[in-house]
């Protein structure tokens, strides 16, 4: 029988080629309908290799997935994938959770994210969770959050 028991922790460098296939099911439902949207899931390796990526992993699987990029002035998530069969369990909210605890632990006052003006779910979610829109350029919709001590 399944566990249900979900475990977040470090990307390895092995872990590179699962999480591109979570981010690409991810994102799945946007291809053809968003025509600009970047290749979401290019790089894993290197991604795993200089930022700080986790993963959510259920029975030996990994189905979610987070990157974070340290700057000099605030911390960037520049991405997060849920695979679409483990949506709606609250697996994105545990990893902007993490996002901002890691921002704070690392000792920055604001955390950042660009998404994409066609994903309104997206942007509604993070500002139900406190992020602000900053800017909206083209396509892309820019949003930061305070990091609160």
């Amino acid at each position: 029988m399944p566990s249900e028991e979900l475990m977040i922790r470090r990307a390895k460098s092995q872990d590179a080629d699962a999480l591109a296939q979570c981010i690409d099911a991810a994102y799945a439902r946007y291809q053809g309908k968003i025509t600009d949207l970047p290749p979401v899931s290019e790089g894993c390796d290197l991604e795993i290799a200089t930022n700080q990526v986790w993963v959510v992993v259920r029975d030996d699987k990994i189905i979610a997935g987070l990157v974070l990029v340290a700057r000099e002035d605030e911390m960037k998530l520049a991405n997060l994938a849920v695979h679409p069969s483990h949506g709606g369990q609250g697996i994105g909210r545990k990893l902007i959770d993490l996002a901002e605890r890691e921002a704070h632990r690392q000792g920055y006052g604001e955390i950042s994210l660009n998404t994409h003006v066609q994903m309104p779910d997206n942007i509604d979610l993070y500002q139900h969770l406190g992020w602000r829109v900053i800017m909206r350029k083209d396509n892309t919709v820019s949003m930061r959050k305070t990091i609160t001590q």
